[in-house]
């Protein structure tokens, strides 16, 4: 099977010290709600105690060029191993390329996030082609809306690796088979959730009978020690 790099997405502290394998992390501003964050800054330093020298990437949440190129100057300066994601555009549609473009120029490490096709992609190829910029896209949301997400990511990954250096995230995962996939797709990473990655040693482990039974077992334990009666 070929490699890919496997990020989880949101982990809490106590998962980033238990999960094996883990190449790196990725969070955002939801995940930090979810995660109870009261301080983003000091929340982001806590999490840097426990992910030594993996990636992690961690996400402004301006509206605007100045406020999210002083976010991401403040949140690099935290760690070398942090990529700054910069959403593809601000909340009116109007694409981030020249905050990308500064950035770049600084030699700041980004995750480009939010990506749902391969025009957005071109729109800001010829800012970060000579960079490893992460681009995230978002094939579980693609698959929310009707679009077969294993076909667009195969057609943005050929096109990705061909025009730049970049690499393809497969995010926002819906399964475990997406670990599948993403492979299939040619993506560089993709970042799932820790109960999804907890499942993954399923992958071609176990009979569909096996399973099965496993499952009515669930079922049937689950009942028995809810008490139910008919």
């Amino acid at each position: 099977m070929k490699k890919i790099k496997l990020f989880a997405d949101g982990p809490t502290l106590d998962e980033i010290k238990n999960l094996q394998n883990i190449d790196g992390y990725t969070f955002n501003p939801s995940l930090f709600k979810k995660l109870k964050a009261k301080n983003y800054i000091k929340f982001t330093e806590e999490i840097l105690k426990f992910t030594g020298d993996k990636s992690v990437s961690i996400e402004v949440f301006g509206d605007d060029e100045k406020t999210c190129y002083d976010q991401a100057k403040k949140i690099a300066s935290l760690s070398k191993n942090i990529s700054v994601k910069i959403p593809i555009t601000y909340t009116n549609g109007k694409f981030s390329t020249n905050l990308i473009s500064k950035l770049i120029k600084e030699n700041i490490k980004l995750n480009i996030t939010a990506i749902f096709t391969q025009e957005q992609i071109k729109e800001i190829i010829n800012v970060v082609k000579n960079t490893n910029t992460i681009l995230s896209v978002f094939a579980g949301r693609l698959f929310d809306i009707g679009i077969d997400a294993n076909q667009k990511l195969k057609e943005i990954t050929e096109y990705t690796h061909s025009n730049s250096k970049c690499r393809i995230l497969w995010a926002s995962c819906r399964q475990p088979y997406d670990y599948i996939n993403a492979i299939n797709s040619n993506s560089d990473i993709i970042t799932m959730g820790s109960s999804m990655i907890k499942k993954l040693k399923n992958l071609n482990s176990i009979s569909p009978e096996d399973y099965s039974k496993e499952t009515v077992k669930n079922f049937y334990e689950d009942a028995k020690s809810s008490g139910f009666k008919i």
